[in-house]
């Protein structure tokens, strides 16, 4: 694998981290990026990020797990970070199928292996990670237990906004309208289009500029609102999943209980009928479990090493 830019002087992470390139088996270029391998006795941990999201984001999550003995990979998903855009709008987050995403699954674990990661795995999977994660996790990803922050298995939509995205989505997927931004999105990254106060992510004024500093180190990364296709294509795989029953790995979720950004409901009905599963609530938490205010923050990535710990 070719070495691949990594802003780590942004990231904040671990020393001695890396990026490189891999190619997916459709021919897409993404990047893979380590932490923390020096003193990993414990593991590593497969970080899966969310929508308009990178790898650099989660350089201060990767100080928490090595200082716990766990070494941290992720990944920049096709069309979002520096992997390679799959339409011409660089600002729109855009996939031509959901399952697409699962062969970026695929490249990333070979990578892993390529990099002789320390085994055993761990999964922790946000927002779009999360329903990334599970699919995954369905289909057999072999990791020793999982944890999710405010997992995307169904989208807070407003109750007379659902059928029209279904039906809006659904009908111009097959034209070219399809890369469309779906309605109430822009092509502005939220992060620099709503001031701290209007944001819906964190609480935590520093963590909301940490994010900020990425956007402003690295332009190249920014993303802005999903397409047409992403949206219909997000709604058909949350459907599915939400049919499908929890697989037996040993799973917790943290979720805020102010969470506008992804359906609790979906979350809540899914972990109250996992097996090994426990849901942990934030009072006060908003969407970014993992960049809430400190006490969240410290709290759940406690949680969730605490959870790795006793999965071996």
């Amino acid at each position: 694998m070719k070495s691949a830019p990594f802003h780590n002087d942004l990231a904040l992470g671990p020393y001695g981290g890396g990026a490189f390139w891999t190619h997916t088996d459709d021919g897409v270029r993404i990047r893979v990026g380590h932490w923390g391998t020096e003193n990993a006795h414990q593991g590593t941990v497969l970080l899966f990020p969310g929508r308009t999201e990178y790898i650099e984001k989660y350089g201060l999550t990767a100080v928490s797990f090595a200082a716990r003995g766990y070494a941290v990979a992720s990944v920049d998903w096709r069309g979002q970070g520096l992997a390679d855009r799959l339409i011409d709008d660089r600002l729109k987050g855009h996939v031509e199928k959901f399952s697409d995403y699962q062969r970026d699954v695929r490249a990333f674990l070979k990578a892993v292996e390529d990099l002789n990661l320390p085994k055993p795995y761990y999964l922790i999977g946000h927002s779009m990670g999360g329903c990334i994660g599970l699919r995954a996790l369905m289909n057999g990803l072999d990791v020793k237990a999982a944890a999710f922050s405010a997992p995307m298995w169904g989208i807070e939509l407003a109750t007379h906004l659902r059928p029209l995205a279904w039906v809006i989505s659904s009908l111009l997927k097959p034209t070219p309208l399809r890369t469309m931004l779906a309605p109430g999105t822009s092509a502005e990254p939220v992060v620099t289009a709503n001031s701290f106060d209007e944001n819906k992510l964190t609480r935590d004024p520093e963590m909301y500029a940490y994010m900020r500093s990425h956007l402003a180190g690295i332009p190249e990364i920014a993303l802005g609102g999903p397409t047409l296709a992403w949206l219909n294509e997000a709604l058909r795989e949350m459907r599915t999943l939400s049919k499908m029953p929890s697989p037996a790995v040993p799973t917790i979720c943290g979720l805020g209980d102010v969470e506008k950004i992804v359906d609790p409901s979906r979350i809540h009905h899914r972990m109250a009928n996992w097996p090994n599963g426990k849901l942990i609530e934030y009072a006060e938490g908003e969407h970014e479990v993992l960049m809430e205010v400190e006490a969240t923050r410290t709290a759940f990535l406690a949680a969730c090493a605490d959870h790795f710990d006793a999965n071996r």
